[in-house]
C-alpha cells in the first residue's frame, strides 16, 4: 500500500540460506592442522557458524594455545583452503528448501531484503553467484567492514543504506549471534530450527518467534507487523 512504511528483511547465511556447515568444518580442521592445533571437527565448529573468522577460530582453539599471530595464520589458511574447495567440480553448499519461493513471496509484499553474515564478501559474493540470486538483496552487510556478531553494526548499517527504521526490519537467523545482534539492534528477530543452533539455545537469546520451513515467514511478518508488535 502507498502509506505502509518501507519493511526490511535481512537473512543471516550459512545455517539459514545455505546449508555450510561441512564446507566450513572440513576447512577449519585443514587450516588448525596446518598450525598443528587440535581439529575443531563439526560439532564444534557448528556452535561458532556466523561469527567473524578470527573469533570463531579463538573460540575454538584452546585456551592459552593460541596468540594474535597464530589466529592471523589460521585465518589465512581457512580462507585459502575455502577458495581451493569452491573450486572443485563437487563443492556443495546447497540452499536450504524453499529459499526461492521465499524470497518472491517477499517480493510481492515489496519488501527490501538484506544479507548480514560473517562471510567475507568475496565469500558471499560467490554464493549468490552460484545460486543465481545476485541483485535479489539491496544490502549486503560482511564482516569485512564490521565487527563480528553478535555486534549490531551490520543491522545498523543495513538499516541506514535503505532508510527503514527498527520496528519495521527483522533479521532471519540460526544462531543465538544473529538473534542478539537483532535485539542489539531493536530489531524482530526471528530462529529458524534447520540451522546450527537448536531452538532453546534461539529462544534463550531471546527469539520472538522461531520458524520451521521458510513458508511460514511471510504470514508471520504480516502478522507481527500487522499488531505492531513491540519488539522489546
Amino acid at each position: 500500500m502507498a502509506n505502509d512504511p518501507l519493511r526490511l528483511v535481512v537473512f543471516d547465511c550459512d545455517g539459514t540460506l545455505v546449508d555450510s556447515q561441512h564446507a566450513i568444518a572440513h576447512c577449519m580442521d585443514h587450516a588448525f592442522a596446518a598450525h598443528d592445533l587440535d581439529c575443531p571437527g563439526l560439532e564444534k565448529t557448528r556452535t561458532i557458524i556466523g561469527l567473524s573468522l578470527p573469533e570463531a577460530i579463538r573460540k575454538l582453539a584452546a585456551p592459552g594455545m593460541i596468540d594474535d599471530a597464530i589466529i592471523e595464520g589460521v585465518t589465512a589458511a581457512y580462507k585459502a583452503a575455502f577458495f581451493e574447495l569452491r573450486q572443485t567440480p563437487d563443492f556443495y553448499e546447497p540452499l536450504f528448501p524453499g529459499v526461492r519461493e521465499m524470497l518472491a513471496a517477499l517480493d510481492t509484499r515489496n519488501w527490501l531484503l538484506g544479507v548480514a553474515t560473517g562471510k567475507a564478501r568475496r565469500g558471499l559474493d560467490a554464493v549468490l553467484a552460484r545460486n543465481a540470486l545476485e541483485g535479489r538483496f539491496v544490502t549486503l552487510q560482511t564482516c569485512d567492514n564490521h565487527p563480528s556478531k553478535p555486534h549490531p553494526s551490520m543491522l545498523h548499517a543495513a538499516m541506514d543504506e535503505t532508510g527503514v527504521d527498527a520496528p519495521n526490519a527483522v533479521i532471519i537467523g540460526d544462531t543465538a549471534y544473529d538473534i542478539e545482534m537483532g535485539r542489539a539492534a531493536g530489531m524482530l528477530s526471528i530462529g529458524v530450527s534447520w540451522g546450527y543452533h537448536d531452538i532453546e539455545t534461539l529462544n534463550n537469546a531471546g527469539a520472538h518467534a522461531v520458524i520451521d520451513h521458510f513458508d511460514q515467514l511471510p504470514g508471520l511478518l504480516e502478522t507481527m507487523w500487522g499488531t505492531g508488535r513491540d519488539v522489546a
